[in-house]
């Protein structure tokens, strides 16, 4: 199972500086301090920025596990912000892997590979060449939590009442298993008698509804 560690947890001072200043000042700031985030001096190749994110997120450019670091390179809103990533989304998450990689590159120019525990893991460095990445793809929508609607409860079927009152009444131990199709009458009729006769002598088997006699009953006829 792959364990997320905390990352960007040692912001370099400007960085603090813009955190500190707020997301607003971060964007303010940002330029000055990233002004050499688009040489070669602090950018790295999309598949080493592939690599870090393999080791940071399992690869999940889109993750937010709630633990407070979000996309493929666990950003933090702070950093997000300081690095000039709000101009994409809100969170790191809701931008496209380009996006972040474009704000990746400018944390690096920031706060050098330090910033990432994966580093390592990606043989980040500060030398490598600008990630070829185009960042007007659109971004994506925070999902939306959608409330559990109760499903409606249906009124019971007849059949489902029949079940039920069935399950209510004794089946009896009588000489007749009533079959589908029966009736009192019917039953009275092959034997001799009168349904009225046959009621009275099983009306602890069959309720108060002489119309209603479930198949498996056995009736004393």
């Amino acid at each position: 199972m792959l364990i997320f560690k905390g990352k960007h947890r040692r912001p370099s001072k400007a960085v603090r500086v813009a955190t500190l200043a707020g997301v607003a000042g971060a964007a303010v700031a940002v330029p000055l301090m990233g002004a050499t985030s688009a040489s070669a001096a602090s950018a790295a190749s999309v598949a080493t920025w592939d690599k870090v994110a393999q080791c940071e997120s399992g690869g999940n450019w889109s993750i937010n596990t709630g633990n407070g670091y979000y996309g493929g390179l666990q950003f933090s809103n702070s950093s997000w912000a300081a690095a000039g990533g709000t101009q994409y989304a809100p969170r790191a998450d809701l931008a496209t892997k380009a996006q972040q990689i474009a704000a990746a590159e400018k944390l690096l120019a920031i706060q050098g590979p330090g910033a990432w525990s994966c580093a390592g893991a990606g043989n980040l460095t500060a030398g490598g060449p600008a990630a070829d990445v185009d960042t007007s793809a659109q971004t994506k929508s925070a999902p939306k939590q959608e409330s559990a609607k109760p499903e409606a409860k249906k009124a019971p079927s007849s059949e489902d009442r029949a079940s039920r009152s069935a399950e209510r009444k004794s089946t009896g131990h009588g000489n007749y298993t009533v079959k589908a199709g029966d009736t009192l009458a019917k039953i009275a009729k092959a034997h001799g008698t009168d349904w009225k006769s046959v009621y009275k002598a099983n009306k602890s088997v069959i309720g108060g509804n002489p119309n209603l006699i479930i198949p498996g009953q056995q009736l004393n006829v």
